[in-house]
């Protein structure tokens, strides 16, 4: 950021992700490989790229660097809204262009990251005791994952304030807890930078949200 960027205080934007094809399709666990893992419905990709745009339009504010949990909805979210957010000609994008595909980005413009602070809540409040690993191990590639956000914009050498996983069965209060030490944490880490984080957090948790 150089001089003219400079800001005095810093913002920091908190999104859930779009819309899971799980809660849309109810027999789709039945046959997935991940149950756990659902995909968005393609109207969740079109309102996280049509968020994107209102993001950038509407927030007063650039958006430095993105965080995003491993889940594959949320990756997918990220995709969607970091692409609009770059779009290299945003006044000039067809209106009726609803998702990120063939958009042209300027990949300088945002960095992004997979953070394992920012996953789901991992207990029976969230991810139902049937579709869950027999053996409680998530397992994420996230060579995988990173290849599915914008070409350029993935920061590979940023270190993750949570190496791994939390365990499986966290309970809500120390799910909650994880969701303020984490957002302080990347807070404190990026001072001079305006961050947007894509997750899970909820009314479950007791955490509310301004819809754009």
């Amino acid at each position: 950021m150089d001089s003219s960027e400079r800001q005095l205080y810093q913002n920091v934007v908190v999104m859930r992700h779009g819309d899971r094809i799980d809660n849309f399709e109810p027999l789709w666990a039945a046959t997935a490989a991940r149950p756990w893992d659902p995909p968005l419905v393609e109207a969740g990709k079109v309102r996280a790229f049509c968020t994107g745009r209102k993001l950038r339009g509407q927030l007063g504010f650039r958006i430095h660097r993105v965080f995003v949990s491993p889940f594959l909805r949320c990756v997918q979210t990220a995709a969607e809204v970091v692409s609009a957010l770059c779009a290299v000609d945003h006044d000039g994008v067809d209106p009726n262009h609803l998702t990120s595909q063939g958009v042209s980005i300027d990949p300088s413009k945002i960095k992004v990251s997979i953070e394992y602070g920012l996953c789901e809540m991992m207990n029976r409040e969230a991810i139902r005791p049937n579709v869950a690993p027999k053996d409680g191990k998530f397992s994420f590639n996230i060579s995988e994952l990173a290849a599915m956000l914008p070409a350029g914009t993935v920061n590979h050498s940023a270190q993750k304030v949570y190496s791994e996983l939390p365990q499986w069965e966290e309970t809500v209060t120390g799910a909650r807890a994880r969701y303020m030490q984490i957002i302080n944490a990347l807070a404190d880490k990026f001072p001079s930078e305006n961050l947007l984080l894509v997750t899970h957090m909820g009314k479950e948790l007791g955490l509310h949200f301004r819809h754009l």
